[in-house]
């Protein structure tokens, strides 16, 4: 018997394109979760894994499988059935699961002949079972898995093309924040993987640099940064002289002791999101208003630096609370905080999410021919109406935003504080060229997005 497990593309997100920029190999990740679903794939199945953002394949030139599995984010979708179709066209069953079709199955169903809704790691073996006797179900509720019973993901399975290994060692997430589908997804308990199992899974990555791809490494409450400590030690005890990069929230910086575990473990970069400027604005997210109101994230920056670990910051633009100028005002905030690197998103609703439920119930989903229209939720696009905003305004916005904080001087200027300072200059200067040089891209897409959106 044979399986297909497939991440499918979207040709729009700029990073992808790794053959036309170099810098962009080191900004791909492996699908983690299909290399989870190989490992509990049971021995008389052959498995394969194919991940198109690091290059297309002609399936149609490839042995006939018995099953193919499908996962995919929002902006994966309209892609996820186009390879589903070409699969069905001849006679292969297709499961789909993963964040979109989860909250979206009344949407996939028809298109696929499965869906698996929420964490697939419970049921993967039924469905397996289901197809040898011919009797796959249309659906099949995942629910949340044990997360102590996740086995190592099969990382001898995508060897090439990449510059970061994957590994997860917690889900779920208590912060809940309204434009975040995590929670609805994961659930709100903060769930965590034995660290034996974390260290052993670790020493079996073939990469020397590993994406940690935990929504929040160290969590939020004592003893979640308790654990992270536990296992940033058992890390340090195992000398498996790995560098790692995670997400983590910015009371990473509140903790001298963390802080120098993290480093000692290896951890050279986290990605911190700070979102909003204002605090109207963080009280308009949600869950992480408490954690980031009232701090002076200059001063927390440069305690997180101080242990040589980079700082890449994110904000979202187009709040309720967003006036013109927001572009400029990120800009200078990335460069206030001393951030490393600088990463606006568009508030983007996304199913699933209390965002989404609010604005599809005032109509201001603007992008809304679905499923050919998921393609743009890349949190890249103006796909909602906005409130002091058109499409064409935030889009300028952003321009000025990316622009500024991307300039040549600035780069420069990040990348020799970095010499200085003794922090990683060589990845901070190919981080922010590998930005820099996907701004045109950017711009291309933007404008072609504008006028896909323009009356007719």
């Amino acid at each position: 018997m044979r399986v297909y497990l497939i991440n499918p593309c979207n040709p729009l997100v700029s990073l992808i394109h790794v053959k036309e920029s170099h810098w962009n190999h080191y900004r791909v990740w492996k699908p983690l979760s299909l290399l989870v679903l190989a490992a509990l794939t049971s021995p008389e199945w052959d498995v394969e894994i194919f991940d198109e953002n690091v290059g297309m394949r002609d399936y149609k030139t490839l042995p006939r499988p018995d099953l193919v599995g499908i996962t995919a984010f929002t902006s994966q979708a309209n892609r996820a059935y186009e390879v589903a179709a070409e699969f069905r066209q001849r006679g292969v069953p297709v499961v789909m699961g993963g964040i979109h079709a989860s909250m979206c199955p009344e949407e996939a169903l028809p298109r696929v002949d499965s869906v698996i809704t929420g964490e697939a790691e419970s049921v993967w073996a039924r469905v397996l079972a289901d197809v040898q006797q011919g009797t796959l179900k249309a659906g099949y509720a995942g629910g949340h898995a044990n997360i102590n019973e996740i086995p190592p993901a099969r990382h001898d399975l995508l060897t090439d093309s990449y510059a970061f290994g994957a590994i997860q060692t917690t889900r779920g997430c208590p912060l809940n924040c309204s434009f975040c589908s995590v929670t609805t997804f994961n659930g709100y308990r903060y769930r965590q993987r034995p660290i034996d199992e974390v260290v052993r899974e670790f020493a079996a990555i073939r990469e020397k640099h590993v994406l940690v791809v935990d929504d929040n490494l160290i969590g939020t409450r004592a003893e979640h940064i308790a654990r992270a400590k536990d296992l940033f030690r058992a890390l340090i005890r195992a000398k498996l002289g790995k560098q790692w990069i995670a997400q983590a929230t910015i009371n990473m910086a509140d903790d001298e002791e963390l802080l120098t575990l993290a480093a000692q473990a290896g951890c050279t970069g986290v990605f911190v999101g700070f979102e909003s400027l204002t605090a109207e604005g963080l009280g308009a997210l949600g869950g992480k208003r408490r954690l980031l109101e009232g701090r002076d994230f200059a001063d927390s920056v440069r305690r997180i630096q101080r242990h040589k670990i980079l700082v890449a910051g994110s904000f979202i633009m187009g709040l309720e609370t967003d006036e013109p100028g927001i572009g400029a005002r990120i800009a200078e905030a990335g460069i206030r905080y001393g951030v490393d690197f600088l990463n606006a998103l568009f508030l983007t609703p996304l199913p699933g999410t209390r965002l989404w439920d609010q604005m599809a119930a005032e109509g201001r989903i603007a992008a809304n021919t679905f499923p050919e229209d998921w393609k743009y939720y890349t949190l890249t696009f103006p796909v909602a109406q906005y409130k002091h905003f058109s499409s064409g305004d935030l889009v300028r916005e952003m321009e000025t935003c990316d622009g500024t904080f991307y300039s040549l001087r600035h780069v420069l200027g990040r990348a020799w504080r970095s010499v200085w300072q003794g922090r990683k200059p060589l990845i901070t200067l190919a981080g922010n060229l590998s930005y820099r040089s996907n701004l045109r891209v950017s711009r291309n897409a933007w404008q072609d997005f504008l006028a896909s959106r323009a009356p007719s």
